[in-house]
């Protein structure tokens, strides 16, 4: 049935389920996972550099302990199903883009991901970075809600 699934994740609890359905997904059709985490780039709030409270090194390190977590978690539920699996980091400022270019460059024939993340529910029912990947991708979504 499917090959290769992208799932990407943010470690919400919405999102481990969606890791959970995306493993056992892909142990039933025999296909492989790439996991995804996606950071936007640093920016700075305020003109006035006393107002920033939060540096650059700090956000970085901060934002790569979450994707490591995020990531170990679908290490974890893969290799528990019996599932290869690999795992990318991106920075990008346009999310939605980033998940379908990854499912592009890695062949991925499939995306699971969950209706929404971390940011809460930005749409009516949908998370928006979600909405702009089913409006956006030429490969199927499956939207685990």
């Amino acid at each position: 049935m499917f090959r290769h699934i992208l799932i990407p994740t943010d470690g919400s609890d919405l999102s481990r389920k969606a890791v959970i359905y995306g493993v056992q997904l892909a142990k039933e059709s025999g296909a492989t996972v790439t996991a995804l985490t996606l950071t936007e780039p640093y920016r700075v709030a305020s003109m006035d550099a006393v107002l920033v409270s939060v540096g650059e090194d700090e956000y970085e390190e901060e934002s790569s302990r979450i994707s490591d977590q995020a990531l170990e978690q679908v290490r974890t539920a893969a290799k528990a199903a019996g599932v290869p699996c690999d795992t990318v980091r991106e920075v990008h400022d346009q999310p939605y883009r980033a998940i379908i270019d990854v499912a592009h460059a890695r062949d991925c024939d499939l995306i699971v991901m969950a209706s929404h993340g971390r940011r809460g529910m930005s749409a009516l029912l949908l998370g928006s970075e979600t909405v702009k990947v089913l409006t956006h991708s030429t490969i199927p979504v499956l939207v685990y809600r």
